[in-house]
C-alpha cells in the first residue's frame, strides 16, 4: 500500500483554520468539504468538531489517500469521500447521514487552482444550495480590490496561470458570482492567506 499522502501546508495551517471553524461552524450540523485533497484537514477537523457530520469530497484519484487518513484517524462524525468534480458531477446538496441539507461548506486552497468556470460554478452552487443562514468558509490566498497581498503571491499567481490553472481570484469577483451570499468576515491568516466567511441570505 502506498504511504498516506501528506501536505506540509495542511499540517502548518490546520490549527489556525480550526480556530476560525469553531466559531463559524458553531451552529452548523452538516459540513461538505469541497476538495478534501490529502484528507488531513478532514481527519483533524472532524475530531475537533464532534457536533458536525463532516463529509469529504474530491475527484476519484484522491479517495484512496483520504480513506487512509480516515482509517488511521477515524471519528464517528467523519464520512467517506464523495465523488465531486465541478462542471462534471451534480452538486452534492444533502447530507447522506440525515438527508438534510449541508448547512456548512468548507474549502481550502481550491479557488486559485480551479479554472474560472469551475470557481464560478462553485460560488453559484454554494449560493443555490446553502439553506438560509448556512455558512461557507473559504480558505486560501485571494486578491483584494485588485491588489495582491505580497510579491510572492503575485509571482505564484503568474506561475499558476502559465501552468494552466486559474490563478488567484479577486474577492469582489467571487461576490459578484454569488449575490445570494453575504461576506461576513475577511480574516487574515498566516502565510498571506485569508479565511472568507460567507453566509446565505
Amino acid at each position: 500500500m502506498q504511504p498516506k499522502p501528506f501536505s506540509q501546508a495542511c499540517e502548518n495551517n490546520k490549527k489556525p483554520i480550526l480556530k476560525q471553524l469553531k466559531k463559524a461552524f458553531s451552529k452548523v450540523h452538516n459540513v461538505l468539504e469541497v476538495g478534501s485533497g490529502t484528507g488531513q484537514h478532514a481527519a483533524y477537523f472532524a475530531a475537533k468538531l464532534p457536533h458536525v457530520q463532516w463529509h469529504c469530497s474530491d475527484v476519484e484519484e484522491y479517495h484512496d489517500g483520504i480513506n487512509q487518513w480516515i482509517d488511521e484517524f477515524p471519528s464517528e462524525n467523519l464520512n467517506r469521500p464523495l465523488v465531486l468534480k465541478l462542471a462534471r458531477d451534480e452538486w452534492l446538496s444533502h447530507c447522506i447521514v440525515s438527508n438534510e441539507p449541508f448547512d456548512g461548506i468548507y474549502t481550502a486552497n481550491t479557488a486559485h487552482i480551479m479554472l474560472e468556470q469551475e470557481i464560478k460554478l462553485l460560488m453559484q452552487s454554494v449560493a443555490a444550495n446553502l439553506p438560509k443562514n448556512g455558512v461557507f468558509c473559504q480558505y486560501g490566498p485571494f486578491i483584494i480590490d485588485g491588489q495582491f497581498s505580497s510579491q510572492s503571491n503575485q509571482e505564484f499567481h503568474e506561475k499558476l496561470i502559465s501552468s494552466g490553472y486559474g490563478g488567484y481570484r479577486d474577492i469582489e469577483e467571487l461576490a459578484c458570482w454569488a449575490p445570494q451570499l453575504t461576506l461576513k468576515e475577511k480574516i487574515e491568516m498566516p502565510a498571506n492567506n485569508m479565511m472568507l466567511v460567507w453566509r446565505s441570505k
